[in-house]
């Protein structure tokens, strides 16, 4: 989920990670049966965690000790948005709106 252990710890404090639907500090104690949401610029993580470990280890090994739920990513062309050509100046009105429909907003 995260590479270091301090940007797990900025994502706590900014409230991108929920034990338990809860927003928690980075002190906060992980225990097995825990579901934990975590917000990254991947989307959505949701895991259930299923054994703790004595001490850190590599990322395969940390992967058995939790069961992903993540929805899988929605198809690439519902990611598309419409892309401006860079300097090409500020978006008219009309392509503004079209922006904003695009956004769902």
């Amino acid at each position: 989920m995260f590479k270091t252990r301090s940007q797990a710890s900025k994502a706590c404090t900014a409230g991108h990670v929920k034990l338990n639907g809860e927003s928690v500090r980075a002190s906060k104690p992980v225990r097995r049966g825990d579901h934990l949401e975590v917000q990254t610029r991947g989307g959505l993580r949701i895991v259930d965690v299923l054994l703790l470990s004595d001490r850190r280890g590599p990322a395969s090994v940390a992967r058995t000790l939790y069961e992903d739920h993540t929805p899988p990513p929605p198809p690439k062309e519902e990611r598309n948005f419409a892309v401006r050509e860079r300097g090409s100046g500020r978006p008219e009105k009309k392509d503004r709106r079209l922006l904003i429909r695009l956004r769902g907003r």
